[in-house]
């Protein structure tokens, strides 16, 4: 059984995805609002106020045996990176939290490439300190997905990354991937990538600790060694 919530670029990729594996017949997402899914296997809880999704998490039962998260905002749609902060940071961290304290053995971060707490950049230091602080927390497994560039359609206002998007789909249309593998992702390899690592942590094929999931390594497990339904 997995749980878990996502930004809406990558939220109906993971849920393909964990609908095409017959070793998951049940899966919990958390949303504000109803999801584009008709699976039987899905079962969403819809809370309109985010501050309640830690106690949803954990009145699961049973327990998620994988926790993954992509949730994330715009400055431009929170308003402020104060607000911003709020949900990129401190949502995730109380979900995380939470995940830890049900006993949730293996959490996924949708994280980014090239962050640090030692940038210039908010975002980006911000981005680093998430990745620490769910670190901290001990879980058998936690699994930071690095992507680069998000390369597919976004519903959010980026105009400087919607320009690279452009450039990313056409390079990629022309090279079959190999010049843009190394900068820029499609949205549903990194989904692929991410349930393909937390299912081979789940199946006991990793030791435990933490595993750092490059654009190399998203590229290979996403789409390289991807096989489909398991």
């Amino acid at each position: 059984m997995a749980g878990g919530m996502s930004s809406a670029a990558l939220g109906s990729h993971i849920l393909t995805t964990l609908t095409s594996l017959s070793s998951h017949p049940t899966i919990h997402a958390i949303a504000r609002r109803d999801l584009p899914t008709s699976s039987a296997n899905v079962h969403p809880l819809i809370e309109p106020d985010s501050s309640k999704w830690p106690s949803s998490l954990q009145s699961l039962s049973p327990t998620p045996n994988i926790f993954l998260s992509g949730l994330g905002t715009t400055k431009a749609q929170a308003g402020s990176f104060e607000a911003q902060r709020k949900v990129d940071y401190d949502l995730n961290v109380s979900l995380a939290k939470a995940a830890k304290e049900s006993g949730v053995k293996v959490y996924v971060l949708i994280s980014s490439a090239g962050v640090s707490t030692k940038s210039l950049f908010p975002y980006g230091k911000m981005k680093a300190e998430l990745d620490e602080a769910v670190q901290e927390l001990g879980f058998p497994h936690t699994i930071l997905v690095k992507p680069g560039l998000l390369v597919g359609p976004r519903k959010d206002s980026r105009p400087m990354e919607a320009a690279f998007r452009v450039v990313a789909k056409g390079l990629g249309a022309i090279s079959k991937g190999w010049l843009t593998d190394w900068w820029a992702q499609d949205a549903d390899v990194i989904g692929r990538a991410a349930v393909a690592a937390g299912m081979q942590c789940v199946e006991g094929k990793r030791e435990e600790g933490v595993w750092v999931v490059s654009q190399n390594d998203i590229i290979r497990l996403g789409r390289t060694e991807w096989k489909g339904e398991t």
